[in-house]
């Protein structure tokens, strides 16, 4: 089930989707992003996440690796069939050396550890969204 969170002036700001299967960090990382102005949209999965950006494209998307159904990295392998261009940030509880190659073989912008450290993430996001735009 997506949900939808947005800020009254939207017309202008990013799109991010969120790809969590624990409702309370994707619920407390998606109410951070809020704060910060962006329009977040969130899913518990990535089954949910590729039905997702069939209707709506977003700007970045922020997923975990561990999840049911489908865990993060595959979710990467076939965002890349039909998404390529994806900007994608994985976050795991999880971390390991294999994991972080193959996100990052697979096209990830940036692997990050939980818990995540919102400045972290900010500067990444940044970094990211600045890429995007140029």
């Amino acid at each position: 089930m997506t949900k939808r969170t947005e800020t009254a002036s939207s017309t202008k700001t990013k799109r991010i989707l969120i790809v969590e299967d624990e409702d309370n960090a994707r619920n407390a990382l998606a109410k951070l992003l809020v704060r910060e102005g962006f329009i977040v949209e969130t899913v518990s999965n990535g089954c949910e996440a590729l039905s997702y950006l069939r209707r709506q494209p977003v700007n970045l998307i922020v997923t975990d690796i561990k999840m049911p159904r489908m865990d993060g990295i595959t979710f990467l392998r076939e965002l890349n069939k039909d998404f390529p261009k994806s900007n994608v940030i994985m976050i795991t509880a999880y971390g390991g050396v294999e994991s972080y190659l193959e996100a990052m073989n697979l096209g990830a912008f940036e692997y990050i550890n939980k818990p995540v450290r919102i400045e972290e993430l900010r500067m990444i996001m940044k970094k990211v969204l600045e890429a995007d735009a140029s």
